[in-house]
């Protein structure tokens, strides 16, 4: 489960703040940007490097958690006479920051921006990551802007990626465009991203691809105690994600022409992964055919239905091992992303994102049939080292604060018996696994004699700390 979609209901409780503060300093989760940073924001808010293209006639709107202020991406859709016309317009940083700069430094450092369930720590400071360089309403930015040509299927046919002036016309959420688009009132570019929508998720079910509908878990507290509340995403969230997976992958062709760019990669999943999770789908009551592929079984789970979205948690599995390839004057031999099925990169997050800022670089470069600026070239074997490293630790953060979080779910259980089904057996010790619960989205160690892996078992809670984050069971029977 991505950690930014852990959140609390209210404000962090108590009992977990000093475990939050733990995490952090286990972690060297970075605090406050140094005064020089923040200094060098300031100073670079208002010395922007603008282009000479003005696209402020495109009405483009951006779509995001009602509190979002880092708006990376702005979308205006028409129809043309064989297809649509996608613009895509995303924050250019590079605007902002120069190579060596103190803002620059500091990026490299953090590598993305890490959520938890009571704070962000940016990538950027906010000064410009949430004012100077976020496409806000009807403030005129500078950008990165993609214009991509599709066919009546969906398919891209012609991408252009240029530097431009733009202008936001409306900050939108996505609760507040889906009622538009169920009631009949919203306008033509928003009914035209759900028809563009729905068109690319049918291309990616056809190749076997897979982007999982998260549901946010979210954390809530009352008299009675802890609980947790899945929030499944609304289809208009699925759409606009899938501008910008059709985005990702029209900056990979580019890159695989130019035989230059950052790709995010991901080898095949193997068969012991696909029997796991086929074990987590039976401790949830989940039929997966074994002719099924996991495509097609993870396209027809509804994350409005509890044991759904704790399915759609356990599969995001098939994503890690997920890294980043660099390459200059040929073509990485396994250039795929396995999960999508396609060769993709990140460019549409530069804000929150280290790597974006490269990726835009390059594509601008390749569009315009001009040099990869040197500063890209001297240091993109670089990139996928800083990545790697920022996404252990998101990784790791991520891990912490579940486990912290489910733990505090049960603390006043221990001893308590529960339902479930052991979905990982230890290959060296079969005494000890990992049982997943069957009525709570909670997964934790369990030992016992002989653990009958994949099937119904019946255990007992003998732990869970939340100061330790840990959780252990027992095997009854």
């Amino acid at each position: 489960m991505p950690l930014q979609k852990v959140r609390f209901a209210e404000d962090v409780p108590e009992v977990f703040r000093a475990s939050l503060q733990d995490i952090r300093r286990e972690l060297e989760v970075p605090a406050a940007f140094p005064p020089e940073v923040t200094a060098a924001a300031l100073a670079a808010a208002g010395n922007a490097r603008l282009p000479e293209l003005d696209r402020t006639d495109l009405p483009f709107v951006t779509i995001d958690p009602p509190d979002s202020m880092d708006l990376d991406q702005a979308v205006h859709i028409e129809r043309a006479s064989t297809g649509y016309t996608v613009y895509y317009a995303i924050a250019d940083v590079a605007a902002y920051v120069q190579p060596g700069d103190p803002i620059d430094l500091e990026a490299r450092r953090r590598g993305e921006t890490l959520y938890a369930p009571d704070k962000r720590t940016p990538l950027h400071p906010p000064e410009l990551s949430e004012a100077a360089a976020s496409l806000l309403p009807d403030q005129i930015r500078p950008a990165v802007l993609w214009t991509m040509t599709l066919d009546a299927t969906g398919e891209g046919t012609a991408v252009t990626c240029e530097r431009a002036l733009v202008k936001s016309r409306a900050k939108l959420n996505y609760a507040g465009v889906q009622k538009d688009l169920d009631a009949g009132t919203a306008p033509e570019p928003l009914q035209l991203l759900r028809e563009v929508g729905k068109l690319r998720e049918q291309r990616e079910l056809d190749r076997g691809g897979v982007n999982l509908p998260i549901p946010d878990q979210e954390v809530v507290t009352s008299n009675h105690g802890w609980g947790l509340e899945f929030r499944a995403p609304l289809p208009v969230e699925g759409w606009n994600a899938q501008i910008s997976l059709l985005t990702g992958m029209a900056a990979a062709e580019l890159m695989m022409k130019g035989k230059i760019g950052i790709l995010r990669t991901l080898p095949e999943s193997h068969d012991d992964l696909r029997r796991k999770l086929g074990n987590t789908a039976k401790a949830l009551g989940i039929e997966w055919p074994d002719a099924t592929p996991y495509a097609q079984f993870i396209h027809g789970l509804d994350p409005k239905v509890p044991a759904n979205a704790a399915m759609l948690a356990a599969c995001t599995v098939l994503f890690r091992g997920a890294g980043y390839s660099a390459f200059d004057g040929s073509v990485p031999e396994q250039p795929q992303h396995a999960a999508m099925k396609a060769e993709y990169a990140h460019v549409t997050a530069p804000l929150r994102r280290l790597v974006d800022r490269w990726t835009g670089e390059i594509c601008v470069a390749l569009s315009a049939g001009i040099e990869v600026p040197a500063w890209v070239r001297e240091s993109m074997d670089e990139i996928p080292k800083m990545m790697d490293e920022a996404d252990r630790r998101a990784h790791a953060y991520e891990r912490s604060i579940v486990s912290m979080v489910e733990a505090g779910l049960v603390a006043d259980q221990v001893g308590a018996e529960f339902d479930g089904v052991i979905t990982e057996v230890d290959e060296r010790e079969n005494g000890r696994g990992v049982v997943a619960l069957t009525k709570i989205a909670i997964e934790g160690r369990v030992t016992g004699t002989a653990l009958p892996l994949g099937r119904q078992a019946r255990v007992r809670l003998v732990e869970a700390d939340i100061a330790k984050r840990t959780i252990a069971f027992e095997l009854l029977h």
